[in-house]
């Protein structure tokens, strides 16, 4: 576990996601969750050596597989965008984990186990502030990612969670994203009074500006090709091509090549298909 300002403090030592926790007078204000339940044991662990109050909130980031499988074992109450109830109503009560093609974490440690999803207890549309302390936290609605994704805003510590807003060396999900806002909510980092503020990835901790502009740059150009397959009214079968183009101009590490061509043919199918493409008409059994 890293400091990175005062009472401020990360984790990216378990797969998935980076955990964060800030600590406050009333308890600690926890950011995302392990995805394995050997994890989750071990990062509660680690939470008591923090001290502080008793009281704890889970904040999620968005709704993602890989950050929320753990939610309901923290035992604790969950806050996330409006959004997020919608989708969580959506899902099954339970979920049994078996092989999946989307490229998400969570997939590299199949199990059996039936999990329950925690949905938000608390919920806002589009700002949220907790005061546990004399430095409040601000959540903030920022879709691009999914309909439900958030930032959480250490305003005194100068301190800003991304989520998967930006996630260096490695292709973003795309299944539920809007691009054009995602892009636009990026641009607003690089102003200049972010420049001396701690980003932290909700994929591989601090980054940088650097990082930002990078992640527009891979955004736009994922764009550019949807939009030339648009043009060309291609079918979405053509997508997998776009997705080795990208992994060609970005390599991935040898163990991590056909996941990230997963998740890169998953997404943008889903994206081309819900952007581009006609709805299909629901037949007519009776006729």
């Amino acid at each position: 576990m890293q400091e990175i300002a005062p009472q401020v403090y990360i984790e990216t030592n378990y797969p998935g996601v980076t955990l964060g926790a800030i600590n406050g007078h009333h308890g600690l204000i926890l950011i995302d969750t392990p995805l394995r339940s050997e994890d989750i044991r071990s990062w509660r662990s680690a939470l008591l050596n923090l001290g502080g109050g008793v009281d704890r909130l889970l904040v999620i980031m968005d709704t993602h597989f890989d950050r929320t499988l753990g939610a309901n074992e923290m035992d604790c109450t969950v806050v996330g965008h409006i959004n997020a109830i919608d989708v969580f109503r959506n899902r099954p009560n339970t979920f049994k984990m078996q092989t999946a093609e989307t490229g998400a974490e969570w997939e590299l440690y199949p199990s059996s186990t039936i999990i329950r999803w925690a949905a938000p207890e608390i919920s806002f549309t589009e700002q949220m502030e907790i005061n546990w302390n004399n430095q409040p936290v601000l959540l903030d609605y920022r879709p691009g990612p999914s309909s439900a994704a958030i930032w959480l805003h250490l305003a005194a510590q100068q301190v800003l969670f991304l989520g998967d807003a930006v996630m260096p060396d490695q292709p973003p999900f795309l299944e539920n994203a809007d691009l054009p806002v995602w892009i636009e909510n990026l641009k607003g980092l690089l102003k200049p009074k972010y420049q001396n503020y701690l980003f932290v990835s909700g994929r591989c901790g601090l980054v940088t500006q650097d990082a930002v502009r990078e992640q527009i740059k891979i955004l736009e150009w994922l764009s550019a090709g949807i939009e030339k397959l648009t043009r060309h009214t291609a079918p979405v079968e053509q997508i997998r091509r776009l997705a080795e183009t990208y992994l060609e101009k970005n390599p991935a590490p040898n163990d991590r090549s056909s996941l990230y061509l997963r998740r890169l043919n998953y997404g943008l199918q889903y994206y081309y298909s819900r952007h581009f493409l006609p709805p299909v008409e629901e037949t007519d059994q009776d006729s």
